[in-house]
């Protein structure tokens, strides 16, 4: 940077009543590199110690970026685990994409925030997760558009809990506050506690690369027309979350989840657009049902005095409908205004599709 325009950054910085000046170097598009004290001011309460750890850095970094809905893909091959964390905010640009990695370098210059897990905002995360994984990299991006985050760690440098597939169970503390009393603290009570505590603001979602692909088809709406979607040409045209929505075959789906760092086969894809791999619900609604004792058990009494569904069967179908209606909406370039609505009564079961009067 040039002294003169680091003297203007200087001068801004305290005319502003900031006091000493925060900023070493403005990077463009809101990014800015902050000075070693401001950094230091902003320390967090622990750097990363274990794969927990960059798993809640990834979730806060999403959400800072007004992220609504965050995906997170993981999996291991030996001692590598490798991570994708898959959002709807604000997204990167391109030209810092590897710039984000450096310390110091933030977007939450006037935005910093403090959490459970302590301060966020003084540009240390992405950096901390660089140094210690074997590789980290935004996988894809664009302002407005999303973004993708992936990083890989070698569990035998940089550990993780050994039970990886328990799931935490809710109870009441010795406050009478509901939290996770029980459980291991692996990556899914990481999710968990995250999911909890920004419930109603954030959406999380937990399960492999090949669940995630088939989660985001299931749960999400597209954000631009349907028209758009069928004839697009070039995915990178598309949020990120919309690239996956626009593939018509199984090869389409393996280039867009590749392109997003989601590495699954071409049997794997077909068996997604087949409706064969389960959508996963948000780690708050399973955590929830299973401290709830789960879904309630078809009364067969009370059915036979008239068709009843229980609440997860009908959201289920009223997925499959959706999938369905797709037939139609290339055909007549339609998009439905809400969800297919299933209702069951005596000798009858409904599903009305209310249609975008926009399209």
């Amino acid at each position: 940077m040039a002294e003169e325009d680091s003297s203007l950054l200087d001068f801004v910085a305290r005319v502003s009543g900031e006091g000493a000046p925060r900023i070493e170097e403005s990077l463009g598009s809101g990014f800015v590199r902050l000075r070693v004290a401001e950094a230091e001011r902003r320390q967090a309460k622990h750097d990363i110690r274990c794969v927990e750890d960059a798993v809640v850095e990834m979730l806060r970094n999403s959400r800072d970026a007004g992220a609504r809905r965050i995906f997170v893909a993981s999996s291991r091959s030996e001692d590598l685990r490798s991570l994708v964390v898959l959002d709807d905010g604000s997204g990167v640009p391109e030209e810092l994409s590897e710039r984000i990695f450096e310390a110091r370098v933030t977007s939450k210059l006037d935005t910093l925030r403090t959490d459970r897990w302590g301060v966020h905002g003084r540009g240390m995360a992405l950096y901390s997760i660089r140094e210690n994984a074997v590789s980290a990299r935004v996988e894809a991006s664009g302002p407005g558009k999303g973004c993708s985050l992936s990083a890989v760690f070698d569990t035998s440098r940089v550990p993780e809990r050994a039970d990886q597939s328990s799931w935490p169970a809710l109870g009441v503390d010795d406050e009478g506050e509901r939290r996770l009393v029980r459980g291991p603290h692996n990556i899914i009570r990481a999710c968990c506690e995250f999911g909890l505590e920004e419930r109603g603001e954030v959406e999380v979602y937990l399960g492999s690369p090949a669940e995630v692909v088939a989660t985001v088809r299931a749960r999400v709406r597209p954000s631009v027309p349907q028209s758009r979607l069928v004839f697009v040409s070039d995915l990178s045209e598309l949020p990120l979350l919309d690239r996956l929505l626009a593939a018509g075959d199984a090869a389409e789906l393996v280039e867009a989840a590749a392109g997003l760092g989601l590495e699954i086969s071409e049997r794997t894809a077909h068996r997604v657009l087949a409706g064969r791999v389960e959508p996963r619900r948000s780690v708050v609604q399973v955590v929830t049902r299973a401290g709830d004792g789960g879904a309630r058990p078809v009364d067969l009494a009370r059915d036979r005095r008239g068709l009843r569904l229980s609440e997860e069967d009908c959201e289920r179908f009223s997925r499959i409908m959706e999938r369905d209606f797709s037939y139609l909406a290339e055909r007549y370039y339609l998009r439905l205004a809400s969800d297919p609505k299933v209702r069951a009564s005596s000798g009858r079961i409904t599903v009305t599709f209310e249609v975008d009067k926009g399209e």
